[in-house]
């Protein structure tokens, strides 16, 4: 098994590619160790001293090193514990979290902007993210500002708050007129 790693603009991540599905659709954030109970792969990743995150995409998995650990000394044990899950054929998460509440209806107007917002999220912002090892979830729209959590190599990275007022919101300004402005919550 030959897993590719990519540099992400995080330089505190890097993303790892092992050549076939980690999580297919849908993906899974753990930004502690004691999040990631569901993930055996998640949860050993973590047992390295120094790894502080674990993002698992639709066929990467992305790893956030503390600040005074580096990747020339954890990459070889990285990669060692992403091989051994696959070619072993384990789980990479047991069970589904249970379902998040979901968020209030919104009245018909808002609701179609709410659904154009999350259209092109999903289609334009999303795959770009992707590439770089992270992933941009979607949390409200209110009063013209479109609230977004960030996972993966883009939670702390040096330029995600470029990303967030340069990209993105341009992007939504400019499709949806009633977007005023973009900001990251946790």
């Amino acid at each position: 098994m030959f897993i590719q790693t990519e540099q992400t603009p995080n330089p505190a991540t890097l993303k790892f590619l092992p050549g076939r599905d980690v999580m297919g659709t849908g993906t899974a954030n753990f930004t502690a160790a004691d999040q990631a109970a569901r993930s055996p792969l998640a949860e050993r990743l973590f047992a390295l001293e120094g790894v502080e995150g674990v993002f698992l995409g639709s066929d990467f998995v992305t790893v956030t090193k503390a600040a005074d650990r580096e990747w020339q000394l954890m990459k070889p044990a990285v990669l060692g514990i992403i091989m051994e899950h696959f070619v072993a054929n384990k789980p990479v998460i047991l069970a589904e979290a249970p379902g998040a509440a979901a968020a209030p209806a919104a009245a018909g107007e808002e609701d179609e902007l709410v659904t154009q917002i999350k259209e092109l999220i999903d289609t334009r912002v999303r795959p770009a993210v992707a590439q770089d090892g992270g992933d941009i979830i979607f949390r409200s729209f209110e009063d013209g500002v479109v609230y977004l959590h960030m996972q993966g190599s883009c939670a702390g990275c040096p330029s995600s708050t470029a990303t967030l007022k340069m990209g993105i919101e341009n992007m939504l300004k400019h499709y949806v007129p009633e977007v005023v402005a973009v900001e990251a919550v946790a």
